[in-house]
This record gives structure tokens, sequence and C-alpha cells, in this order.
């Protein structure tokens, strides 16, 4: 069984998320994908077998399984249509049903994923407190219009407004801390955005509880990220535009389409180059 490398959410031919996908008839055994993970030593790795109509997947990081991962979603929608063809796949995660679409195109794919229903809540004041001490921000540093929230599409997230771009662009953690506060909150990524317009944002994704410091582009996460805004009637217009990876050097595009209705599903989309083995 191979490993397919593929760059999910890419800026063109450049930048992305790399993930791996194994497609095969059967799962390995729990300790053999995170044996493989750990070998492709991504931040994730998606394994898929075929069930009746679509497939069943599972999410493997280096150091633990993760119940949702968008950006090796949209690697699979990738590898799916490469394999099969343009289409809608039906995915059937650990805890939820979702849909990966997939679409060749002059050298690229694209593809778009629907998450699991989105739903956001007002993050304790103690967690806001731990987590602006885990990084050194302090609460100047926060938007007042994007206040701190805890925010689920699939995994849970912790999301933090920031005013500046300049404060996005200095974030600094220690990993063992993060993964430790992380682990205890059962926070799968701390997201931390910058609004440079309306439907425009800057965003950053530590992913320490996943043993990994960054991640470039977080699909799940800003799935969980786009229900918030209309959670608190954030003039998104029905869609907004994510830059992320930009100060880890590997520019990273999402787009997220959102419905007005509570509670709904949210199409994130972006292309995926295929990476050499």
């Amino acid at each position: 069984m191979s490993v397919l490398r593929i760059a999910a959410f890419s800026d063109g031919n450049t930048g992305g998320n790399p993930a791996g996908v194994m497609l095969a008839d059967e799962f390995p055994g729990d300790a053999e994908m995170q044996r493989i993970a750990a070998e492709v030593g991504f931040s994730e790795t998606a394994f898929a077998v075929p069930t009746g109509a679509g497939w069943r997947v599972r999410y493997f990081s280096p150091e633990s399984e993760v119940p949702f991962c968008g950006h090796a979603t949209i690697a699979r929608g990738a590898a799916l249509a490469l394999r099969h063809g343009d289409g809608v796949f039906s995915l059937a995660l650990n805890a939820a049903e979702i849909t990966v679409e997939g679409r060749r195109s002059a050298g690229l794919v694209s593809a778009a994923l629907q998450s699991p229903p989105t739903r956001s809540m007002p993050a304790p004041a103690q967690l806001v407190s731990d987590v602006l001490a885990l990084f050194g921000y302090t609460h100047d540093d926060l938007d007042p219009a994007i206040p701190p929230a805890l925010a689920h599409g699939g995994a849970d997230h912790l999301v933090l407004g920031l005013k500046t771009r300049a404060g996005l662009a200095s974030m600094k953690y220690d990993l063992n801390a993060g993964r430790s506060l992380m682990k205890q909150e059962g926070l799968v990524t701390i997201l931390l955005a910058h609004a440079q317009a309306s439907q425009l944002f800057h965003t950053r994704n530590p992913f320490a509880f996943g043993g990994v410091y960054e991640d470039p582009a977080t699909g799940a996460a800003t799935s969980a990220f786009a229900g918030y805004p209309r959670d608190i009637g954030w003039p998104h217009g029905g869609v907004i535009d994510v830059v992320q990876g930009e100060d880890m050097g590997v520019r990273c595009r999402l787009r997220a389409e959102i419905p007005m209705s509570s509670g709904s599903s949210i199409r994130v989309s972006g292309t995926a180059r295929i990476m050499a083995s």
C-alpha cells in the first residue's frame, strides 16, 4: 500500500499544506496507521477504505488519531478525483458524515469539503487567560469585534482574534506547554485570526495537540472558524477568504462559504498539487 503526498489549499502551483493519503481495501491496524503517519511526517495522514457507496475515513497525526482534518480531506478529494474521476464522494468519519468534491483542471485539482455541523460559544475567561499567557499576548492584543470563542466543525478549536497583522506575525509559544494545555482542554488547534477586511482573514494554527508547532493550512479549523462570523452577526456576505501559512513561507489560500442557518455545514474549498513521492 502506497501513500500519496498531496499539498492541499495551495496557492496555484506553490504552497499548500502537505498531507498523506492512503486508499486501501481495508484499514491497517491502529498501531500500523500510527506508525505510517509518523513515518510520513506530515501533520496528518488520511486512511480511506471503500464502504457501500462511499468511503470510511480515519485521520492520524504523527502522535495521535484526530477526529477530522480539513486539509487531508481536500487532499483525499484530489486523490479520489485522480483515481476515479471528477465527482462528489461521501465520507464517513469517526463521528460525522460529510462529502468531498474533487475536480481536475489544467494540471491542478480543486476540491471542496462540506464540514460537519458547526457551532460556537464564548470561551471561558480562565482558558483565554491561560492561552494569552502561553503566547505572550495580553487582552489589549485582542480584537474586540472578534471575541474569544470555542468553535466546533468536526473538532474543537479556540478562536482568538488579534487587532494587528504584526501581532499575528509575532506568534510564538512553547510546544510542550501548548501540547499539555490543548490536550487538557480538548482543543485540536488554536486559531489566531486577523481581519484585513470583512471577507478576508489572515490566520495561524498551532497544532501542538498533534505534536506539530503550526499547520500552514487547516480546513477543519477554517470550517469551525467560518461558522463563528455567522453566529456573531459579522458582515461576511456569505463567503470569506483565508490566507494562512504566509508567516511560515508556505502561502495557502482557503475559501469558506457560509449559509445563514444556525449550525450549518460550511463548504471549504481550494486547490491541491501533487507532490513528488
